[in-house]
């Protein structure tokens, strides 16, 4: 295992406590915080990017069907696997936003395609659920549970605001625990069912949850009643029967004292770690624990933790997330250090995979096989070579000189296929490649083949494209086919944008009051001379 420091790219004010990291498409995305300002980001969903000791966010956009997700903070989250044909997706419930609002929404979170690029665009849906809906809260858990070839998912603990007759000035904005209820959530037929247990007396929240196939576990958590995280363990059993659900309980012996703990998976197996959370107020849970799930149980292990800094042991407070298996993030605030600039400090922990050594820092992304040019420096003009590109393609892209994120936007240019034969008579050999214009650096200049669904790369040189021509065709807005496409001269010139003259009415002159006149008679008239005099 190994812990790393991590120096954020102008980005460490996007991350705050609360905020959740996501894995979808094997690529880790941060949820939970407000939009990037001057950039087209309204979500605040980010792809987070590893590279060389640096933390780097990528914006990432919705589809035109997506719904509005707010920035929710301690939501419940859980994974779908994919199966019957579905994607791989997240539900995601509840929450707080920044400004304070609890939600009692459920969204469905799905990937919707990847552009020519590797740029990922996410597919929001909220999901109406009917029958007994759980209240808005935050701090909860969602596990995804099977039964009898039926799936289901199972909601448990969180906090909220008092209830609206019990609130008053003082305690407007307190919270108190949850009801402890079990609900669960059908999402074949979306609707829902809540249940009480009598071993679960008190409500918890901020809690440990692990489930396999039709059992929950419900680690740690923290009381609001008592003020307290006693060390509990509730193994929740739930079989879908063809009527009603049917729910038992039992209390386990080996609980641990946590909340807010880090969750990670080690493996397709039922095998986690938990690291981090606080064992009291601001009293920080050092130690590391290993978690598997058997046939005949639970099995909670001490695990020998990271050579955690000087930083880390005497910060009050910390958060951060998964980054995949076997990796985790974790951030301190930097309240002793106001000299730096910087809200906190970064590190990336990395514990022991199955099948290989300690978990190695790399880019987090589809992986794809690369060549020793892929660490090599970007092509600085390489703006000039990405046109023939759809105007949705480069939304994600901004090109104001305060877009610090900019820089090679985040992809990685193996992705991009500079190193494939893309075309059937293509000459290019990676290993033997020599500069052909005068513009390339360190890899071949490439043109985007508009044809097809997805489109593909093209390299100029196969092309047979002069240097003059090539700089002229990037400063158009036309599309570009390869040889096999029909190639040069076939183009079509996408349209330019007129835009229509407004027609704007003159405005009226406003008239200009005169003062009243008064018509008089010349016996009036002497009338009012004798009177003034």
């Amino acid at each position: 295992m190994s812990l790393k420091p991590l120096t954020p790219v102008n980005c460490a004010s996007l991350l705050q406590p609360g905020c959740s990291l996501l894995q979808l498409d094997g690529e880790a995305l941060l949820f939970g915080q407000k939009g990037w300002p001057k950039r087209f980001c309204p979500t605040g969903i980010f792809g987070v990017r590893l590279k060389d000791g640096e933390l780097k966010l990528r914006p990432i956009s919705f589809s035109n069907d997506s719904c509005y997700l707010p920035p929710l903070r301690c939501p419940a989250v859980a994974r779908l696997d994919p199966y019957d044909g579905f994607p791989e997706s997240y539900l995601i419930h509840g929450g707080r936003t920044p400004n304070n609002e609890i939600s009692a929404s459920l969204y469905l979170l799905t990937l919707d395609s990847r552009g020519c690029n590797r740029k990922l665009t996410l597919r929001c849906q909220e999901k109406e659920l009917g029958g007994e809906l759980p209240g808005a809260r935050y701090g909860h858990t969602v596990s995804m549970i099977q039964s009898r070839g039926k799936e289901a998912c199972v909601l448990f603990g969180g906090r909220s605001y008092m209830p609206a007759g019990e609130r008053t000035t003082e305690s407007w904005n307190s919270v108190v625990d949850c009801p402890p209820q079990v609900f669960l959530i059908d999402l074949e037929y979306e609707c829902c069912s809540a249940h009480k247990l009598p071993e679960l007396s008190d409500g918890q929240s901020f809690h440990v949850a692990l489930a396999r196939e039709d059992c929950v576990y419900f680690l740690g958590g923290h009381s609001l009643s008592s003020d307290s995280r006693p060390p509990r363990l509730f193994c929740l059993h739930v079989e879908l029967l063809q009527g009603s659900p049917m729910l038992s309980c039992e209390s386990l012996c080996i609980g641990m004292s946590i909340s807010s703990a880090i969750t990670l998976r080690t493996g397709p197996s039922h095998k986690y770690i938990i690291l981090g959370g606080y064992q009291a107020d601001s009293q920080k849970r050092i130690e590391c624990s290993t978690v598997v799930l058997g046939d005949s149980g639970i099995h909670i292990e001490s695990l020998e933790p990271p050579s955690w800094t000087a930083d880390i042991t005497h910060s009050r407070t910390w958060f951060g997330g998964s980054l995949g298996e076997g990796s985790a993030l974790i951030a301190i605030p930097s309240e002793r250090r106001s000299a730096q600039s910087e809200e906190h400090y970064f590190f990336q922990v990395c514990f022991e995979r199955q099948g290989g050594g300690e978990g190695e820092e790399a880019t987090l992304g589809c992986s794809q096989e690369s060549t020793d040019y892929e660490d090599s420096t970007p092509l600085e003009d390489s703006e000039e070579l990405y046109f023939g590109r759809e105007p949705h393609e480069l939304q994600d892209s901004s090109g104001g000189e305060e877009d610090t994120y900019h820089e090679e936007d985040e992809e990685d240019e193996s992705q991009t296929g500079y190193w494939i034969k893309c075309c059937l008579g293509c000459q290019v050999d990676p290993n033997t490649w020599e500069p052909y214009y005068s513009t390339e650096l360190h890899r071949p200049a490439m043109i985007f083949c508009s044809r097809g669904e997805e489109g593909h790369w093209v390299h100029a040189q196969c092309m047979e494209l002069s240097e003059i021509l090539l700089l002229r065709l990037s400063e158009d807005n036309s599309k570009y086919f390869c040889p096999d496409h029909g190639g040069l001269p076939h183009q079509e010139m996408t349209p330019p944008r007129h835009a229509l003259p407004l027609k704007r009415k003159p405005m009226k002159m406003q008239r200009k009051k005169t003062p009243p006149s008064m018509r008089m008679n010349p016996a009036k008239k002497s009338v009012f001379r004798r009177l003034f005099r």
